[in-house]
């Protein structure tokens, strides 16, 4: 294979429903867990653990607070978070470019 190996990307983020975090997250300041989980289409349980190992990794900053005496989970991308996402979009456009030169050559 070429110079960027597909096993040397961030598998944390790789993951389908991480990836559509950070990238929500990277296109908007805050989201709250509602705003994820209707533009991901998941549920609350999925949102909850890939949203929780996020936190884990310091990607994301979680903000729980009261709004009219309803509990309020708020999201946002850490610098650390955004630096990963920025490296793995390299990555895959390193990967992506190798692939149509490799198709383009057969």
């Amino acid at each position: 294979m070429g110079s960027v190996a597909a096993d040397s990307l961030d598998r944390l983020i790789h993951e389908r429903l991480r990836l559509g975090i950070v990238s929500a997250l990277a296109a908007e300041e805050e989201l709250s867990f509602g705003d994820l989980k209707q533009i991901l289409q998941t549920t609350d349980g999925n949102l909850s653990v890939h949203a929780r190992k996020l936190e884990e990794a310091g990607y994301v900053k979680v903000t729980k607070a009261f709004e009219d005496r309803r509990p309020r989970t708020a999201y946002r991308l850490t610098t650390k978070g955004r630096r990963s996402l920025e490296a793995y979009l390299k990555q895959m456009e390193t990967i992506l470019s190798e692939a149509r030169e490799a198709l383009e050559r057969s």
